[in-house]
C-alpha cells in the first residue's frame, strides 16, 4: 500500500468533512485552464501520484477514482497501483462520466466541492446541472490544499524576457491593436491563457516546463492595457520595453479586485471556456464569451519571420536527431550499455549544442519494446529499460529553440525486425503518408482528416485512441490550439499557416509501440471554381527506420512518397553536418526503400 497517498488522501477527507463535502473534484488544471501547469499547480499530482498532463480525480470519503484518456492507461494503472484509488478509462464506454459517478456515490442532500478558479463555467453549469437534478449541491470555493500541502511550491518567480522582434515578426502593440479591432463590440479583451499572452506580447518565462510562459493575466482596452504579473517577475528592461507597447503592470494577485472594480458600463470580451469560473462570476453581467479567443486565432498562424525561423530550427533539430540516431546505433552495435534514460540525455545533449536552443519542448519519450506501448511513457530511475539488439525504439522528442519549437516520433529497430513490426510500421506509414499528401477544401476541420490516418490500420481491425494531430506554437507550447486534428469534432478549421503534428500510432500492450511524426504545414494549393484548397508540406527533417518498411504492403505513389522525403531531408542536412561520418550515415539513411 502506498502509504503516502493514503496519508494525503486522509487528511484530505478530514478538511472534506469539516466543511460537510461528502466528495471534492481535484483536476489537473491552474486558473489559466492551461495543458501544462507549473508545480505549484500541481494538486492532482500530489494527491494521487500519476504525473500525466490530463486526469481528474475524485474523492468521496470513502472512495477515490481518476478519470484519464488513453494516452496514459497503461502509465496510471502502473502509477496508481498500490493506492486506493481506482482508474476510469475516460473515453470508454463503459467508463461512466464524473458527475454520474458521483451521484451513484454520494446521497441527495449531500455537497460536492471544488475550487472555482480551476475550472470554467461551462464544466461547472454541467456539473451543477446534473448534480441539481440528483439533489446534491455544488460548492465552488472548495479550495483547502494548503492546508495540507505545508510544502507546497510558490507561485513561479522567474523573470521574464522580450521575445527579439526578428524572431516574432510582429510588435506587441500591432498584435494588440488586432485583437482590440475583433473586441466584437466589447470595451476590452482579458485573456486568461498564458501562451496566448505570451504570443500577444512577446514575452516569453520558464514558469512552466518546457513551456516558455509567464504566470500572468492580461485586460486589454482602448483606455489602457495592463498586465497582472508578480513585480519580482520584472526587470527595469522588461517593465519599460511592456511600457513602450502600451502595457502598465499590476500585481498578479489584483486581478479579481481590478475586475470587481470595472463600471457596470464595461463589456469584456473573454474566451469563456479557457477563464477560470471564479473570475467570469466576478464579471457577471459585463463579460461577453467571444468564443476562441481572437490571440489564440491569430497566433496559430504564423507569419513569414516565424515560418523562416521554423524552417532553420528544423535544420538544427534534424541534425541533432541525425548525431543521436548515430550514437544509438553505434552504442547498440558495440554493445554498451544504454537505457532509455541514456537515450533521452543523448537527445538533450545534441539538440543543446545546437544555435538558439532553449529548452526541450517536452520530456523525452524513450520506450524500449513493451514501453512503446505506454503513449507518453517517461522513463525513471526505476522503469529505465535497459536497449538490447533487437526489438523497436520509439523516441518522442523535441526542443525550444528561440525561432522555433518541434516536436518529432521516431520509431527505430534496434536488430533485425520481425514480420508483425515490419507490418504494423508499415501499416502506421500508410496513414501517416495519405494525410501528409492530402489535399482538402478551405474551410475543412481535423476530424473530417482524421480518418485518413486511421483508414489502413482500420481496414485491419486496428487503432489507437489519441489524436492524430496537434496545433504547434512558436517557441511556445508544442500543444498549442485552436485546431487539431481527432477524431472528435473540434469546430475549427485548419489555416494557412498553422502548423500540426502528424503522428498516427499503433500499440501492442507488452509487446511494442509505433508512432511516426513529422511536423506539417497548412498552405494553398489551388484555386479554381469549385472553391480555395489547401494541403500539407512537411517540416520537420529525419530519416524514418528504411528497416521497417513492408514493400510488399505498400503502393508504388506510397514509395515515392518516402523516397522523395528522404532525398528533401538529404539534400536539407547534407551542407549542415559536420564529419564524412555523419554525412555518409545519412546517404546510407535516405537510400530509395528498393535498394
Amino acid at each position: 500500500m502506498n502509504t503516502q497517498i493514503s496519508e494525503r488522501l486522509a487528511a484530505f477527507r478530514k478538511l472534506m468533512t469539516e466543511r460537510g463535502v461528502a466528495a471534492a473534484i481535484v483536476p489537473q488544471a491552474d486558473p489559466h485552464q492551461g495543458e501544462y501547469l507549473a508545480p505549484h499547480w500541481q494538486v492532482r499530482r500530489w494527491l494521487s501520484g500519476f504525473t500525466g498532463s490530463a486526469g481528474d480525480l475524485v474523492i468521496t470519503l470513502d472512495k477515490a477514482a481518476l478519470w484519464t484518456d488513453s494516452r496514459y492507461f497503461i502509465q496510471a494503472a502502473r502509477q496508481l497501483e498500490g493506492t486506493e484509488i481506482t482508474l476510469m478509462k475516460d473515453g470508454l464506454d463503459d467508463t461512466p462520466k464524473i458527475e454520474d459517478f458521483i451521484c451513484a456515490e454520494v446521497a441527495p442532500g449531500s455537497s460536492v466541492g471544488l475550487d472555482g478558479m480551476l475550472f470554467n463555467s461551462e464544466q461547472v453549469s454541467s456539473l451543477r446541472d446534473k448534480l441539481t437534478a440528483n439533489g446534491i449541491e455544488l460548492v465552488t470555493d472548495f479550495d483547502v490544499i494548503d492546508r495540507i500541502w505545508l510544502d507546497r511550491p510558490a507561485l513561479p518567480d522567474g523573470k521574464i524576457f522580450i521575445h527579439d522582434l526578428k524572431y516574432a515578426g510582429e510588435t506587441a502593440k500591432d498584435k494588440i491593436a488586432k485583437i482590440l479591432a475583433d473586441s466584437k463590440g466589447a470595451s476590452a479583451v482579458f485573456v486568461a491563457m498564458l501562451d496566448d499572452i505570451a504570443w500577444t506580447l512577446n514575452i516569453r518565462c520558464n514558469d512552466v516546463k518546457h513551456t516558455p510562459v509567464a504566470t500572468a493575466f492580461l485586460y486589454l482596452s482602448k483606455g489602457g492595457n495592463t498586465l497582472f504579473i508578480d513585480p519580482a517577475k520584472l526587470s527595469d528592461e522588461t517593465t519599460s520595453y511592456l511600457k513602450s507597447q502600451g502595457v502598465d503592470t499590476m500585481p498578479y494577485d489584483s486581478v479579481k479586485q481590478f475586475l470587481s472594480d470595472l463600471g457596470s458600463d464595461e463589456t469584456v470580451l473573454v474566451d469563456a471556456k479557457h477563464t477560470a469560473m471564479e473570475l467570469l462570476n466576478i464579471l457577471d453581467c459585463r463579460a461577453i464569451d467571444g468564443g476562441t479567443s481572437t490571440a489564440a486565432r491569430l497566433k496559430s498562424v504564423k507569419n513569414d519571420v516565424q515560418l523562416a525561423g521554423v524552417h532553420a530550427a528544423m535544420v538544427r533539430d534534424g541534425v541533432a536527431m541525425v548525431r543521436s540516431l548515430m550514437e544509438i546505433e553505434e552504442r547498440i552495435t558495440a554493445g554498451t550499455t544504454t537505457t532509455e534514460l541514456d537515450v533521452a540525455e543523448i537527445l538533450h545533449r545534441q539538440r543543446s549544442k545546437g544555435d538558439l536552443f532553449f529548452d526541450e519542448s517536452f520530456a523525452t519519450i524513450a520506450g524500449y519494446g513493451p514501453h512503446g506501448a505506454i503513449v507518453h511513457y517517461e522513463a525513471t530511475e526505476e522503469t529505465s529499460s535497459q536497449l538490447k539488439p533487437e526489438g523497436l525504439l520509439l523516441i518522442d522528442s523535441g526542443a525550444q529553440y528561440l525561432d522555433g519549437t518541434t516536436d518529432i516520433t521516431r520509431t527505430i529497430a534496434l536488430g533485425e525486425p520481425t514480420a508483425q513490426e515490419k507490418r504494423d510500421f508499415t501499416l502506421v506509414m500508410k496513414g501517416h503518408i495519405a494525410l501528409a499528401t492530402s489535399i482538402f477544401p478551405s474551410g475543412t476541420r481535423g476530424a473530417q482528416l482524421d480518418a485518413v490516418a486511421r483508414r489502413f490500420l482500420w481496414n485491419n481491425g486496428l487503432s489507437y485512441l489519441h489524436g492524430t494531430g496537434h496545433g504547434v506554437g512558436h517557441f511556445l507550447s508544442v500543444h498549442e490550439g485552436p485546431h487539431s486534428i481527432r477524431l472528435n469534432y473540434v469546430d475549427i478549421p485548419l489555416l494557412p499557416g498553422s502548423i500540426t503534428s502528424n503522428e498516427p500510432g499503433l500499440y501492442r500492450e507488452n509487446i511494442h509501440g509505433i508512432r511516426c511524426e513529422n511536423l506539417v504545414l497548412c498552405r494553398e494549393e489551388l484555386t479554381n471554381e469549385f472553391g480555395k484548397f489547401l494541403s500539407f508540406e512537411t517540416l520537420t527533417l529525419c530519416p524514418f527506420d528504411r528497416n521497417l518498411f513492408d514493400l510488399s504492403i505498400m503502393t508504388a505513389d506510397e514509395i515515392e512518397w518516402v523516397d522523395s522525403y528522404h532525398a528533401t531531408v538529404h539534400d536539407r542536412l547534407y551542407p549542415a553536418l559536420a564529419t564524412a561520418e555523419e554525412r555518409a550515415w545519412l546517404e546510407s539513411h535516405t537510400q530509395p526503400l528498393a535498394k
